[in-house]
């Protein structure tokens, strides 16, 4: 299971990398993965520092976070 949510958190990294930011919605229809494992990739990026999670209304919005 680790493997996989690693496998995630690396595509929510390359879209963010493209896009600088989404909502979890969006990730659920562009990636078509299922909501639980991008929520366990996306803890792993947030943990990790990479991403600025906030809540917006009924959904989340993800940000990469700026290199310094």
């Amino acid at each position: 299971m680790i493997t996989e949510i690693g496998i995630v958190a690396g595509e929510i990294w390359q879209y963010l990398e493209k896009y600088k930011e989404t909502t979890l919605s969006k990730l659920i229809e562009v990636t078509g993965k299922d909501r639980d494992i991008l929520i366990m990739g996306i803890g792993w990026l947030v943990r990790e520092g990479h991403i600025i999670l906030t809540r917006k209304e009924n959904d989340y919005k993800i940000v990469l976070r700026k290199k310094d």
